[in-house]
C-alpha cells in the first residue's frame, strides 16, 4: 500500500514503547468524582442536580447551555456532595461532586438504541446530542454540531483519525486493536447520520498491527483503511484530510467547505457503544506515561476522576515530577496540580522528570528557515513571532497568523530555541480579541 502524507512536518521521537503493547485496564474508582459542567468547546452546562441528590450511572447531571454545548452525565452512582466552582483544566468551572457508592447502578434511561439503519439522520444526531458526545482527540468539540452542516455545504466523506501522531500517546492505538468492531460500527452510524457512502480511516505506518486489524474489521463495508506516513502532525485535521482525500481546506475554511467531516477513532467507538448499550459518554481511555511515572498504562477511567488517582494507579511518581501535561508533548497543556479532574477529552497524562521539564535558553534567530520548511500550513512562523513580540498584531495577521494550527513543529525544529509557538498563540488571541471589538 502506498503511504499518504502532506507537505512539511517533523519526526519527533515516538516514545511510545512503554505503553503500545499494554492492553487497556479499567479503573473504577475513586471514592469521589468531580465532574466539570464544561468539558467541551462552547457554553457550559446548567446543573440538573443539587447537593444531597442520589444519582445513577448515565444520569443527566448537566444540561447543554446552547447549541454549541454538550450534556454531562454521572459516571458513577452515589450521592451529590456539592455543586461548586473549582479549578479544572479549562479554568474555574462548576463541578458536580459525587460520592461513589461503588455499586455503579445504571440509570433507567440507559437502554440500547434501535438499529441505526432504521433511523433517520436527524434521529441519530439527536441521540448523539443527548449522550453528550464530543471530539475525544483533544479539542472536545460537540459531535452533533459537526454533524449539522448548513444545507449549502453537503458532506460526502467522513474521515476517522487513527493517526495518533503525538509522541507518547497510545490509547487510540490500543482501541483500534481491542475494539475495532465498535469503531467500525461507530463510523457506520456517522455515515448513516449524514447519508454519505465514503468512510476513510487514516492510520500511521508505525501501527502496522492496527492497520491490519482495522482493515479486517472493515471487510464487506464501504469503509476504506489507508496507511499514512509516520510524520507529525499527520493527525491534524487539515493534514489528515489532504492525505486521505487529496482535498485542501482553503485559508480560514473548515472541513465542511470541502465536503468532509473528521472524527477521532475514540469518538466513533463511544458512538458504537452508545447504540449498543445506551451508555452516554461517561468514560474514556487515556495513556498515563512519561519518565515521571513508575508504571505507565493505558487506562479506561470514569469522567471526573482526579488526575492524582490515575497516577497512583500507575504506582505513583518516579521521583519528583517536573511537569504534568494533559495530552501529548507537542500540543498538551501544562497543569499546575494533579488534583484536577480528568475529562472527556483527556487523551493522555504525561509526566516529565525535572530534567526533561527544563526549558532551553533561547538565542537569536540564525535565519536558517527550518521553521518555514516544516510548517504544515506553509506559514512563516519566524515572521509572525517577530511581529507578535513587537506587539504589531496587524502585521502578524497579514502573515496569516490565524491559520496556525499550533502544532509546535516550528518550535521543535528551531535550533535557536525561539519561543515561536508561544508568541504566535499570543498573536492569535490578540487578533481575535480585536476583531470581536
Amino acid at each position: 500500500m502506498g503511504l499518504l502524507s502532506f507537505k512539511g512536518g517533523i519526526h519527533p521521537p515516538h516514545s511510545k514503547k512503554s505503553t503500545e503493547n499494554l492492553a487497556i485496564v479499567d479503573f473504577l474508582g475513586p471514592k469521589v468524582v468531580e465532574i466539570p459542567l464544561r468539558q467541551h468547546i462552547g457554553a457550559p452546562c446548567e446543573a440538573t442536580v443539587k447537593k444531597g441528590d442520589e444519582v445513577k450511572v448515565g444520569q443527566l447531571i448537566g444540561a447543554a447551555g446552547g447549541f454549541v454545548s454538550a450534556n454531562v452525565h454521572s459516571s458513577v452512582s452515589g450521592t451529590v456532595l456539592d455543586v461548586r466552582k473549582q479549578n479544572t483544566a479549562y479554568g474555574f468551572d462548576t463541578c458536580v461532586v459525587i460520592e461513589n457508592d461503588e455499586q455503579y447502578t445504571k440509570h433507567e434511561s440507559v437502554t440500547p438504541k434501535p438499529d441505526f439503519k432504521s433511523l433517520s439522520g436527524k434521529e441519530i444526531i439527536n441521540i448523539i446530542k443527548e449522550a453528550g458526545i464530543v471530539g475525544m482527540g483533544g479539542a472536545g468539540f460537540p459531535t452533533h454540531v459537526k454533524l449539522s452542516p448548513p444545507p449549502e455545504k453537503p458532506i460526502d466523506t467522513i474521515v476517522l483519525n487513527g493517526a495518533e501522531c503525538e509522541p507518547y500517546l497510545t490509547c487510540d492505538h490500543r482501541l483500534m486493536l481491542e475494539e475495532s468492531a465498535m469503531i467500525i460500527k461507530g463510523l457506520q452510524i456517522l455515515m448513516q447520520a449524514l447519508g454519505v457512502k465514503n468512510g476513510v480511516i487514516g492510520i500511521e505506518s508505525n501501527k502496522p498491527d492496527a492497520i491490519s486489524v482495522m482493515t479486517e474489521a472493515a471487510k464487506n463495508t464501504d469503509i476504506k483503511v489507508v496507511g499514512l506516513k509516520t510524520k507529525y502532525p499527520q493527525g491534524a485535521e487539515k493534514q489528515l484530510i489532504f492525505a486521505c482525500t487529496n482535498r485542501a481546506i482553503p485559508s480560514g475554511g473548515l472541513p465542511m467547505d470541502i465536503g468532509v467531516v473528521v472524527n477521532n477513532v475514540a469518538t466513533a467507538a463511544t458512538i458504537g457503544n452508545l447504540f449498543e448499550t445506551g451508555m452516554p459518554l461517561i468514560q474514556r481511555v487515556c495513556t498515563v506515561t512519561g519518565k515521571g511515572i513508575k508504571s505507565p498504562k493505558n487506562i479506561r477511567f470514569r469522567v471526573g476522576t482526579p488526575l492524582k488517582s490515575l497516577i497512583e494507579f500507575c504506582d505513583g511518581y518516579n521521583g519528583t515530577p517536573g511537569k504534568i501535561l494533559l495530552g501529548g508533548p507537542m500540543m498538551g497543556v501544562a497543569q499546575f496540580s494533579d488534583e484536577l479532574p480528568a475529562m472527556k477529552n483527556t487523551s493522555g497524562i504525561l509526566v516529565f522528570s525535572q530534567e526533561q521539564a527544563k526549558l532551553p535558553e533561547a538565542s537569536a534567530c540564525i535565519k536558517c528557515g527550518k521553521c518555514v520548511t516544516v510548517c504544515p500550513i506553509n506559514l512563516e512562523p519566524i515572521q509572525i513571532s517577530a511581529y507578535s513580540m513587537l506587539h504589531d498584531y496587524d502585521k502578524a495577521a497579514k502573515f496569516n497568523a490565524l491559520d496556525c494550527i499550533e502544532c509546535g513543529s516550528c518550535s521543535f525544529i528551531c535550533p535557536a530555541k525561539r519561543p515561536l509557538l508561544q508568541t504566535i498563540r499570543v498573536a492569535k488571541r490578540e487578533i481575535l480579541a480585536r476583531r470581536k471589538k
